[in-house]
C-alpha cells in the first residue's frame, strides 16, 4: 500500500484537496487498491478559504514521515491565512523531507509556493496560479525558480499547477507516478474521464 501525505494548511481550498482523496480513493477501492491518502494538519481543526471545517485524520508532530511514500499539497488564499500555515518551519519541513528522498510531490495552484520558500524549486521548472491579474508568479521567481507558462510542469518528482481547473489532472499525474498509465486509464474510466 502507498501512503499519501495530505498536508493541509489553514485557510486550504476544499476542492484542491478533495481531488486527491477522490482519485486516490477512487483507486484504493475501483483500481489497482494501491493508495491511501492520509489527511495532516498542523493542529486538529482546520479552516478551509470558504468557512468549511476539517479535522485532519492527523498532526504534523503525531507522524513518522518515512512510513508515506508522496506528498500532495492542496493550494489556498492568503486572506484566509494560508501563508501562515504554508511558510511555517514544520510545513516547510515535511516538504524539505520528501524531496530529500525524491518522493512525489504533488501541488496545486498556489502550493508551489510553499514548495519555493522551502527552497526545493531553485533551480528548477515550476508554476504557480497564473491570472493576468496575479503577482503569484512572480513572487515565486523570486524564489530562484525558472517559471514555466504551462497549465501543470513536472520536473522530476514535483509537480506544481497553475489554478485550481488544474486540480483533478494533477491528481490522476500523481496516481500514474505512484500506479501506471494503464491504471489511471481505469480509474478515469470509472471516474467518467474517459
Amino acid at each position: 500500500m502507498k501512503k499519501i501525505l495530505l498536508l493541509l494548511a489553514d485557510g486550504f481550498e476544499a476542492v484542491e484537496a478533495s481531488v486527491f482523496t477522490d482519485v486516490l480513493g477512487w483507486n484504493k477501492w475501483e483500481g489497482d487498491g494501491s493508495t491511501q491518502v492520509v489527511a495532516v494538519g498542523l493542529r486538529n481543526k482546520l479552516t478551509c478559504t470558504w468557512n468549511f471545517i476539517v479535522e485532519p485524520e492527523k498532526t504534523i508532530d503525531n507522524i513518522q514521515l518515512e512510513v508515506f511514500d508522496a506528498l500532495a499539497i492542496p493550494g489556498g488564499f492568503e486572506e484566509a491565512g494560508f501563508y501562515e500555515d504554508a511558510f511555517s518551519e514544520p510545513f516547510l519541513n515535511v516538504i524539505r523531507h520528501f524531496h530529500e528522498k525524491q518522493k512525489p510531490i504533488a501541488s496545486i495552484c498556489v502550493a508551489s509556493l510553499a514548495l519555493g520558500k522551502s527552497g526545493i524549486l531553485e533551480g528548477r521548472n515550476a508554476t504557480t496560479y497564473n491570472h493576468p491579474t496575479s503577482t503569484r508568479k512572480e513572487q515565486l521567481k523570486n524564489f530562484g525558480v525558472n517559471i514555466q507558462d504551462e497549465r501543470i510542469v513536472r520536473d522530476g518528482h514535483i509537480i506544481t499547477s497553475s489554478n485550481p481547473g488544474t486540480a483533478f489532472d494533477v491528481s490522476f499525474l500523481l496516481l500514474e507516478m505512484l500506479t501506471s498509465k494503464e491504471n489511471v486509464k481505469h480509474v478515469k474510466d470509472l471516474m467518467g474521464f474517459v
